[in-house]
């Protein structure tokens, strides 16, 4: 403990939901210190949460970011359910209502949960990629890696989201 105990160093940054069923050092299987973890419900990112993630990845050395939704996210199930919010939840789901990525998604689309799900992950993606010139700037040095990934509560499995 005492070497965590002066400094950090951990190898990953984890952006994900806020959802107590979703904890990513239980997850992955790490232990403190070896994650970066930055959590809000849906899993979404803002100018805070970008500055984070390049604080991580410029003064910690981080060299991978995972950004981490789930099954039965709540956040989306709100934007996809539809229905009246209140209070700054309402901020929740005006984000998730401004995302192209799931605005692509049909209304009529079968699986359209889990869809929206997948495509509030890349937006994401896209977020960190086209928002910080310090993100790009080590994705196109070859310095940092971007994984979208799925985490199914039911099997306990994480799998990659394909763009």
């Amino acid at each position: 403990m005492i070497e965590i105990s002066t400094a950090q160093h951990p190898f990953a940054v984890v952006i994900a939901c806020s959802d107590s069923r979703v904890s990513p050092e239980l997850i992955f299987d790490q232990g403190l210190g070896d994650l970066f973890v930055i959590r809000t419900a849906g899993n979404l990112i803002g100018g805070l949460e970008i500055g984070s993630v390049e604080y991580a990845v410029e003064h910690l050395g981080v060299d991978l970011i995972v950004v981490l939704g789930h099954q039965q996210c709540g956040a989306v199930k709100a934007f996809v359910g539809g229905g009246e919010v209140h209070g700054h939840i309402k901020d929740i789901i005006d984000s998730l209502k401004n995302e192209k990525e799931i605005s692509n998604v049909s209304i009529s689309d079968k699986d359209r949960l889990d869809d929206c799900i997948r495509a509030n992950i890349l937006h994401g993606i896209h977020q960190l990629k086209e928002q910080s010139s310090i993100i790009k700037e080590k994705l196109d040095s070859k310095q940092l890696q971007i994984k979208a990934c799925y985490y199914d509560l039911e099997k306990g499995i994480v799998s990659i989201v394909k763009e």
